[in-house]
């Protein structure tokens, strides 16, 4: 029993260890962007028509509507309710997407797995009693595809605006701290500010290859050096400008905001949602840490801390009302200001690092799942799965970032767009929360109307502020996000088209085994894997090798990688073998199923594939002779019992056949595919197939790439797919 308790006594100090270590760093990744925010807020909510109005009651409106922002969106939403619906300990818009394919049968993507559906044994913890409500809305989507359809871009434009915002938050970010410099140096021209930040910005983006375990390390005591700062600041400002500057919490100063201001008031909403930039970056990020982990850090340091930094500069702004386009740094004591500037700026650069860290979590969710071309995908930690390193996405997020930098010039434009961008990311993940309360956690659907009611009556009211500067810079991400979708989609339909060519034209195996002695057929020493979609028949690049060069090696194994909508796969359950074919011909079909977030290691797939196809031909030997044990023991025919000792000893022969073709060699077979459209096809048709998917496949990395495949190894099979 001493020993019993001993162990659980060390296992929850090393539980615990883990999460304070975890939320540790959190800092340096999650919430550097919620925590810079201060630094540009205020600028942006008076940078409109409300600098006309620059009386306490204002300034303490926008006070009392940044701490309710603050205290609906990330913490109530976000904190309370948004990261308990993570999948299995995954977030981001992907991640409830994938709840709903596998709960609720609502995806379009749930299609190419209902031959291999796997439910994780962590999915036991959701109700399984169905509500009415939960039947109707399962029911509409599955009578109307269109709703599927619908769902998937509604989805796929959330992915699209976090890329955006990916693009627009280390710009803003880094520009807004940079422009300090001005206060240091009135004279200093706008060219060189726009200089230095491009050159942090290039610094930020070449630091991602080290991965999110060695930034978080570095970026944390930055961060909680910055929250110190900012809130020590704002204590001594509230108490030497204007202690009265508490009364504004109270949500009577929104109301009078909105009657003293009128539509001044209300588009100043596009700057004041800036205070909540971040908040979905946390649900993105989760991934790689932990949902406790992510809760301690935010309610135990970062909400505090940026509570009293607002509410000092909204003191200092009450008796300084012409500091309003540099509030922050003017409100900083002459004493420490050159500190704060330092801090500021390393601030921005651990604040770009959340959401680069978000984005390439959400790149690596869609890649899983055939939503976006591939790409290399680097994984930085052995401990955390999800800590991982996108190069190709890394250098284009930084290009564009440089691109807006130098384009735009100006925080306030800038701010415009990113507002956009963040506000409509919220929207996506509310309307996707409605279907994850009603239909995965089967709560009543009036508690789903509530949340939708609340926080979509907060996240629109900004929404609309927002699109009121579409013309001011609100335009980029609707861009961005426009171009990203359609690449998304057109790469999404493309692969569907190429699979359900293979799946429509592949070939009987009895038609081929009776065409081989017609084609004499040689065999040859060695194992080739022959790697496709289809996990029944054999696929029409291999039919179309053998009728051309009628010769396949000794032991022939079909293999098909699938990524479940599930974020990882128990390695026990990873392969599915079976053998396929008279029992004289040693084929084999193997399908390897991967989770979304699980790690693909291409060096040790082939020892692992051929032993577990020995495991499974030792399993059949072991059953095998267990039958010859019980037919001899219950007085069976001796004709029987010499006929299963024979096959035993085939089966016998065929694991050391496979260990003899191991040792001559593996190969590996995969279709070198063309993918264009049938003549008849429309022209939208042919322009998505054949110029813009087909760019896309050029430009992306290959599959034998992806795979891991060696060169030196592989045989590819040119074939021409007319979907």
């Amino acid at each position: 029993m001493d020993q019993e308790s001993g162990a659980t006594q060390d296992s929850r100090l090393k539980f615990y260890k883990t999460t304070l270590l975890l939320a540790y760093q959190t800092f340096g990744v999650v919430y550097g962007d919620l925590c810079t925010s201060p630094i540009y807020v205020y600028k942006s909510s008076f940078s409109g028509e409300l600098q006309l109005h620059e009386g306490n009651h204002e300034i303490f409106g926008v006070l009392s509507l940044v701490f309710w922002t603050l205290t609906i969106i990330p913490l109530c939403k976000y904190m309370i309710i948004v990261l308990g619906a993570n999948d299995n300990g995954e977030g981001g818009t992907f991640a409830l997407y994938s709840l709903l394919c596998r709960h609720s049968r609502m995806g379009l993507l749930k299609s190419s797995h209902l031959e291999h559906e796997f439910v994780t044994c962590c999915d036991s913890n959701v109700s399984t009693k169905e509500t009415r409500a939960s039947l109707v809305i399962k029911e509409f989507f599955n009578k109307h595809r269109s709703s599927r359809v619908v769902l998937l871009l509604v989805v796929l434009l959330g992915t699209s605006m976090v890329i955006g915002d990916g693009i627009l938050t280390p710009a803003m970010s880094v520009l807004s701290a940079v422009y300090g410099i001005q206060i240091m140096a009135p004279d200093l021209h706008e060219n060189y500010t726009v200089a230095i930040a491009c050159v942090i910005l290039v610094g930020v983006f070449a630091l991602q290859h080290c991965g999110t375990h060695r930034i978080g390390f570095l970026f944390s005591p930055i961060l909680i050096a910055w929250l110190l700062c900012i809130s020590g600041v704002g204590i001594y400002n509230i108490f030497h400008w204007n202690p009265d500057v508490v009364k504004a919490l109270s949500p009577y100063y929104i109301y009078n905001f909105f009657i003293k201001t009128g539509t001044a008031g209300w588009s100043s909403l596009g700057g004041i949602v800036l205070c909540a930039t971040g908040a979905e970056a946390m649900f993105a990020d989760l991934g790689h840490f932990s949902e406790l982990s992510v809760r301690i850090a935010f309610t135990g340091l970062v909400y505090p801390c940026l509570v009293l930094a607002y509410m000092g500069e909204a003191a200092y702004l009450s008796k300084n009302r012409g500091d309003l386009q540099s509030s922050f740094y003017k409100a900083v004591p002459d004493a420490i200001f050159l500190p704060v500037f330092i801090i500021a700026t390393l601030a921005t650069v651990v604040g770009s690092q959340a959401i680069i860290s978000a984005t390439f979590s959400i790149i690596s969710q869609c890649r899983a799942l055939n939503c976006f071309p591939r790409v290399k995908i680097v994984h930085t930690s052995n401990n955390i799965h999800g800590q991982i390193y996108i190069p190709e996405v890394n250098w284009v997020l930084m290009i564009l970032c440089l691109a807006v930098v130098v384009g735009f010039r100006d925080t306030a434009t800038i701010g415009n767009a990113y507002g956009l961008a963040v506000i409509t990311v919220m929207l996506v993940t509310t309307l996707l929360m409605f279907l994850i309360i009603s239909t995965v956690w089967n709560k009543h659907v009036f508690l789903a109307f509530l949340f939708v009611v609340i926080f979509g009556f907060v996240e629109l009211s900004y929404f609309d502020a927002c699109l009121a500067k579409l013309h001011k810079g609100g335009w980029f991400p609707l861009v961005v996000s426009a171009v990203v979708l359609s690449l998304m989609s057109i790469w999404h339909y493309g692969t569907i088209k190429k699979q359900a060519f293979e799946l429509e034209n592949k070939v009987s195996l009895d038609c081929l085994l009776r065409l081989g002695p017609c084609m004499g057929i040689a065999r040859v020493p060695g194992v080739c894997l022959v790697y496709s979609h289809v996990t029944s028949g054999v696929p029409p690049m291999f039919a179309h090798f053998v009728t051309n060069f009628p010769a396949f090696h000794q032991i022939l194994i079909f293999v098909s990688i699938q990524s479940l909508i599930v974020p990882k796969v128990p390695v026990s359950d990873r392969f599915h073998v079976s053998r396929i074919g008279p029992p004289e011909l040693p084929l084999f079909r193997c399908v390897v199923r991967y989770g979304y977030k699980d790690i693909r290691d291409s060096y040790a797939f082939e020892t692992q594939l051929i032993e577990k196809i020995s495991e499974f031909l030792k399993r059949d030997l072991s059953s095998e002779q267990m039958v010859v044990i019980e037919q001899s023991l219950h007085g069976a025919k001796t004709r029987r019992s010499r006929e299963l000792r024979f096959q035993c000893q085939e089966s016998s022969e065929d694991v050391n056949e496979l260990m003899e073709a191991e040792e001559a060699g593996v190969v590996y077979m995969i279709g070198h595919t063309c993918v264009i459209s049938n003549e008849a096809s429309c022209i939208l048709k042919k322009f998505v197939i054949n110029v813009v998917y087909g760019f896309l496949r050029r430009n992306s990395r290959s599959p034998a790439a992806s795979l891991g495949i060696p060169h030196a190894a592989l045989i590819e099979v040119g074939r021409v797919y007319r979907v």
